[in-house]
């Protein structure tokens, strides 16, 4: 009997420690990452870049055509006079064809349009990178709130058992005559009060993780505890999504340049074409025949009325375009930095001086107690000095909860 007590004891702690759930910040950035619509997107860039350079390597590859054709016209070659086993042509003809290209030299311009491709498809990814790191700022926000929340909850439920416990003592000291029967009355109006601002905690936190949950398309509800963070990288490296963004798009128009270095080499192309016909190639046999031609082409465009030369000025006023937006973007990101550096400062003075403000208020409030008790003050007297306790711990976690936010915000701000 003892043995199937302990084990179903052993189960409902199981169960219980499984429903509270816990998450942290690190978490809620991972399912953003993995389930945001946004997401799918990098792959599927991948596989289209994928489809295109495969399409483009095909260039290399010989070309076939088959062509047919008859035609009847109304003059064809004739000889002055008629000569003996010379026929006059047939003015309806035919003609069938193989027809193959082969590329043997274009200055590497499908190689080049490969790397060109390739640059295209990670700047488009790293816009995907970009758009996600920014919604980390939407999380913090959702995330530190709910924290904010918590401590609140936590704060107001301890004075609330307090509270209740001083109700006790002032309905004894009523009973003899010691304390006012108006205080127990006082403190129970506070206990109330105090049930209200509960209730708005709940329905603001419901409302806060139903946020977090759309965000991180993952189920957080009032039973999941967020966990505070407690440490922080030290890296002093600037390592946003958006540095990389610039870099590669700078990358890209340096092979849009050699894409276009190559577009004006010569071209070398084998060719060869085999047929049947009437007339063959020989015009003054009047007889269908086979056929064969093969031989080299080449095209070279040595002058283009300067357009190369205007584009890769173009392309070169537009990498500078780039670069003073990645310049504004790191002067305004050490801006930022060095802003939130300054809140980290000033919340970690606030909190030592709302330490000593706490342990002051302590003492007040130990005073306070034992003068209800003897009903030297009225419990009106006494709820101030506790609501100043109170007040003075909300303000403390406060703090706590808005230096992890500024640390996190911190990282975020660098790169994280």
């Amino acid at each position: 009997m003892k043995t199937k007590l302990i084990i179903l004891i052993v189960l409902f702690i199981s169960i219980y420690v499984n429903a509270q759930q816990t998450l942290t910040l690190e978490d809620c950035y991972s399912l953003a990452t993995k389930n945001y619509p946004l997401s799918k997107q990098t792959g599927l860039i991948q596989q289209k870049s994928s489809y295109e350079i495969e399409a483009l390597s095909k260039g290399k590859l010989p070309k076939i055509d088959i062509n047919a054709q008859a035609t009847y016209q109304s003059e064809v070659i004739g000889l002055p006079t008629s000569l003996p086993g010379v026929q006059s042509l047939n003015k309806d003809q035919y003609r069938a064809t193989l027809d193959l290209n082969q590329l043997v030299y274009n200055g590497g311009i499908i190689d080049a349009n490969t790397k060109l491709k390739e640059a295209q498809t990670k700047t488009q990814q790293q816009i995907i990178e970009v758009c996600l790191y920014q919604i980390k700022t939407r999380i913090n926000q959702y995330f530190f709130s709910v924290l904010l929340l918590q401590e609140k909850k936590a704060l107001l439920s301890s004075k609330k058992e307090l509270l209740t416990s001083k109700v006790k003592e002032v309905k004894s000291g009523v009973k003899f005559g010691a304390i006012l029967p108006s205080s127990e009355q006082i403190l129970e109006a506070e206990i109330i009060k105090i049930n209200q601002q509960l209730t708005e905690i709940k329905f603001e936190n419901i409302k806060l993780l139903n946020n977090l949950s759309e965000l991180t398309f993952s189920d957080i509800d009032t039973e999941t505890t967020l966990i505070q963070p407690v440490s922080y990288p030290n890296s002093t490296n600037i390592t946003r999504p958006e540095i990389a963004f610039y870099d590669l798009q700078n990358q890209q128009l340096e092979f849009s340049k050699s894409v276009l270095s190559k577009s004006n080499l010569p071209k070398i192309n084998a060719f060869g074409q085999a047929g049947y016909g009437n007339p063959g190639l020989n015009m003054l046999d009047n007889s269908f025949q086979t056929f064969y031609v093969v031989g080299l082409k080449a095209n070279w465009n040595i002058f283009d009325w300067g357009k190369t030369k205007t584009d890769k000025k173009a392309l070169d006023i537009s990498k500078e375009i780039v670069t003073s937006e990645k310049e504004t973007f790191e002067l305004n990101n050490k801006i930022q930095l060095e802003e939130q550096g300054f809140e980290i400062k000033k919340l970690e003075q606030l909190l030592l001086s709302d330490t000593e403000i706490i342990q002051i208020r302590e003492k007040v409030i130990k005073s306070s107690d034992a003068q209800l008790k003897n009903g030297v003050i009225t419990s009106s007297e006494y709820l101030i000095e506790l609501t100043n306790l109170f007040e003075a711990k909300n303000i403390l976690k406060t703090h706590e909860v808005q230096l992890a936010a500024a640390k996190s915000n911190y990282e975020i701000i660098k790169g994280k």
